[in-house]
């Protein structure tokens, strides 16, 4: 994953390229296609996903709940805690997601445990919001 690519992204605007360049390497990219359901409701969260490009929608119990667009993200729960997914997300349109695994985040708590502090801050901040 290109560094540049991952500043553009808010999760990432505040950290140092320093970080960003060993983060880059956990980063990954999926393309999804419109009407795809990303991840379902109940199923284990073991991805932090962001959107590059795209839009979705957030569905509990069937209802739409909330519409995402680039930058926003989910599956948080699988990077701070093992817990199960609260909602289906369906792509409503193509999309771009950059994904994080929740293994890979422990992976980069032994190297950068500060950045992982503060994606985590991040993610936290804006599950407050």
């Amino acid at each position: 994953m290109d560094v540049a690519r991952l500043k553009t992204i808010p999760l990432f605007a505040s950290f140092s390229e320093d970080d960003l360049r060993k983060i880059a390497p956990f980063a990954e990219e999926h393309s999804v296609g419109a009407g795809e359901t990303i991840v379902r409701e109940g199923d284990y969260s073991y991805d932090l996903m962001i959107i590059e490009e795209g839009n979705a929608e957030v569905r509990h119990d069937g209802q739409k709940i909330a519409d995402l667009g680039p930058g926003d993200f989910f599956g948080e729960m699988g990077v701070l805690e093992r817990d199960r997914r609260n909602a289906d997300v369906v792509a409503a349109s193509p999309m771009r997601l950059i994904t994080l695994k929740s293994y890979d985040v422990k992976r980069m708590e032994r190297t950068l445990p500060d950045a992982v502090e503060q994606l985590r801050d991040v993610i936290r901040q804006r599950r407050n919001a």
